[in-house]
């Protein structure tokens, strides 16, 4: 049974009233929870029960959850980190779209999640919004309460609403998704497998002005080493107040508003390995103002990558849905452009102005179509894309997706170039059978200066296949077979790449998996052709309570892309290792360590050595007061006979204290020290040269930031 009906409440509910076996007879009931994932179907494994109820201000549900003792996994962690523990939640599909839904989340401490789920991408856990939670651990598992206020929701004003509900539970000692209704990989997609919920009446969603006004302080002690000029230690001081406005139009459309607005990052970039990389590497944004709504402006080429703005000042943006249409719009300025230049540059200061446009129109079942415009104008020159694309879905197994685009660009001299892109890719999903096709044709004029597309001039056609196994066995819960194959040409038909690449995934209880793969491939770089193969293996497990372990490791050849300035490019030998463990002595602790290490070499001597180490320390303290310590070492070992790299070791240190009440307000205090092997000598002019041991500070900060919610 799929269709609910929500009852309304006389008074908020109280945990208190639904331990023990105590329950309350006006919220409605649903306890036939059933497995996704590791069966289908299957009743779940731990009696689970669920309570919901609404009043004139608030959603609420109430989770009961069995679990063996000591088998609860719960800890006391910052906002968003739960889902190594059992967690409950409820998704909304607040328009009954089949398209989209918020998801809460909350663990048996009552430590919050929340994200935007949309069918075909990932879930967008860069939404933030208030909500309260309680949990409490019982000698029979745990219980856990989510209030989700109507203020923060966007939904249709009118009548009696009809909404789509899914309640969820994990446990991750038994590796079970467990929903209500019952959800299945057996067909594509989520969202219209989800339950119909009617007798929501008399709510409205406000009209939710929040003002955050913030103000920031940062002083810093740093080796200044320009590429011209002369090199020195310097100090600066920055202090900035701005403010940050949201207002609700039309009960569904958001309008965001940044009036010098702070964009320092306050979580560090996790570390990636950017030695020897052919291409850019790619990293996540993490500053608020473009993580919110960010869904909005997403299509299957990634054309609006928000890291691309640097330092802006002023920003607004619209996003929200008008009956079948989704909107977004977003329009905001960039001073690093203009400071970027040399003083005597006649557009030094300048600024660059970008303006994005986003429109959606959804049909049928779960289809859409939609257009994308992007402009970023600077120095009397600018880039310009447009893109038509669409979201097809054919039947209960197979989508189509597909994305036309062109570009036009005007470089500061006057130049002019310009090309087209299409990208085309047809999905088969089911629980035992996955296949994909994709095809992607670039032209070489093609270019966007707000998007993140590494390369042009290609026909690329690739496909993945997997099989997967489900044993009736608890030992082995499922096993998979894949083959990914690819190949790129460029457009005057030279074969640039080839890859075969056949694996083997294992799946066993407690969230563990192995992996093994091989790879045999072809690449064309600077009109020199190289064959080249490698193996891997991989695994993660959470099978014990207290730890968490990640590794992989890949032995293979691999091009040297930089080399020497004496020599051409040239093949060799690269070993890969990947390790992340994660160590959880309380439920208040968490200790991890990460560790990268890259190595190339001939037959003869390494060409280089790449070291990323992380050690990060969060202690809790409560919810909303938590310290974080973070340690990282980069280590770049090179023989300039054979590769262009500088010899680096690089030392950082990183302290930050939260205290985060709400999305919104929270204070926050860090100190950052980075240690190099550089030395400042003096001079006329002075020089930096390298030394051996990261002994010099070349980077030093504190910095403060405290905001607040004013929500009317």
């Amino acid at each position: 049974m799929k269709d609910i009906q929500i009852p309304k409440i006389s008074s908020r509910p109280r945990l208190e009233q639904f331990v023990g076996g105590a329950s309350r007879a006006d919220m409605k009931r649903v306890d036939d929870f059933r497995q996704r994932s590791p069966g289908d179907g299957v009743p779940a494994s731990r009696k689970t029960e669920a309570w919901i109820g609404y009043d004139d201000q608030n959603f609420y549900a109430v989770f009961v959850c069995q679990s063996p003792a000591g088998e609860t996994r719960a800890r006391m962690a910052k906002r968003e980190d739960i889902f190594s523990d059992d967690v409950v939640g409820v998704i909304l599909d607040t328009y009954h779209d089949r398209q989209r839904g918020y998801e809460f989340f909350v663990n048996p401490y009552g430590v919050q999640a929340d994200a935007i789920e949309s069918e075909a991408q990932n879930d967008d856990f860069s939404f933030d919004t208030l909500w309260y939670s309680e949990g409490r651990l019982t000698p029979e598992g745990f219980a856990a309460m989510l209030s989700i206020p109507f203020r923060s929701l966007r939904f249709a004003r009118g009548g009696p609403q009809t909404w789509g509900i899914a309640l969820m539970r994990i446990i991750p000692t038994t590796s079970e998704n467990l929903f209500w209704p019952f959800v299945t990989l057996k067909v594509e997609g989520f969202n219209q497998q989800m339950g119909t919920m009617r007798g929501l009446e008399n709510i409205s969603p406000g009209r939710n002005l929040q003002l955050i006004p913030y103000a920031a302080f940062a002083g810093s002690h740093f080796l200044d080493n320009p590429a011209s000029g002369i090199p020195a230690f310097r100090g600066k001081t920055d202090v900035r107040a701005g403010l940050d406005a949201k207002a609700v139009l039309h009960d569904s459309l958001t309008l965001d508003v940044a009036l010098n607005p702070d964009f320092s990052q306050v979580e560090s970039d996790d570390p990636q390995v950017t030695v020897n990389q052919r291409f850019e590497v790619q990293f996540p944004e993490k500053r608020p103002f473009f993580l919110d709504n960010a869904a909005y402006f997403g299509t299957p080429e990634n054309l609006f990558f928000s890291r691309r703005i640097i330092d802006p000042e002023f920003g607004a943006r619209l996003t929200g849905k008008l009956g079948r249409w989704n909107l977004g719009l977003l329009g905001i300025d960039d001073r690093a452009a203009g400071r970027a230049l040399d003083p005597a540059d006649r557009y030094y200061g300048e600024r660059a102005a970008i303006g994005v446009v986003r429109a959606q129109r959804e049909f049928g079942k779960q289809s859409n179509v939609g257009v994308l415009l992007t402009d970023r104008e600077f120095a009397g020159g600018y880039n310009r894309v447009e893109a038509l694309d669409t979201r097809l879905k054919l039947d209960d197994h197979w989508t189509f997706s597909g994305q036309a685009m062109a570009s036009q660009t005007v470089e500061e001299d006057g130049t002019r170039f310009g090309g087209d892109a299409f990208n085309f890719d047809l999905h088969r999903q089911s629980r035992n059978y996955t296949y994909d096709v994709q095809y992607i044709d670039r032209g070489e004029g093609f270019h966007t200066d707000l998007g993140f597309v590494t390369r042009v001039d290609m026909r690329q056609v690739q496909q993945f296949a997997a099989r997967r196994y489900h044993p009736k066995s608890k030992v082995v819960l499922s096993v998979a077979t894949n083959l990914y194959t690819m190949a790129i040409f460029d457009h005057k038909g030279v074969q640039q790449d080839w890859r075969i690449n056949p694996g083997f995934n294992i799946e066993l209880p407690r969230s563990t998996f192995f992996s093994v793969s091989r790879g045999e491939a072809f690449e064309r770089f600077q009109n020199i052709n190289f064959r080249h193969a490698g193996t891997g293996f991989g695994g993660h497990s959470e099978y014990f309570k207290r730890a968490t372990f990640d590794a992989n490791y890949n032995f293979s050849t691999t091009i040297n892309y930089n080399p020497s300035a004496n020599l051409l490019p040239f093949l060799a030998s690269e070993r890969d290792v990947q390790a992340d463990f994660t160590f959880r002595p309380t439920a208040r602790l968490k200790l991890e360590e990460l560790y990268f290490y890259t190595a190339l070499r001939t037959r003869d001597a390494a060409v280089f050595v790449n070291h990323l180490a992380r050690s990060r320390l969060n202690y809790q303290f409560t919810r909303e007061l938590s310290l974080r310590m973070i340690v990282d070492y980069n280590g770049v070992l090179a023989n300039p006979q054979l590769v262009n790299l500088t010899r680096q070791k690089r030392i950082t240190g990183d302290v930050l204290l939260t205290y985060l009440i709400h999305p919104g307000t929270a204070l926050y205090l860090g100190y950052t020290d980075r240690l190099e092997n550089l030395r400042l000598l003096p001079g006329a002019p002075p020089t930096v040269s390298t030394i051996g041991f990261p002994s010099t500070t070349t980077a030093r900060q504190f910095f403060a930031k405290v905001s607040y919610l004013f929500r009317f």
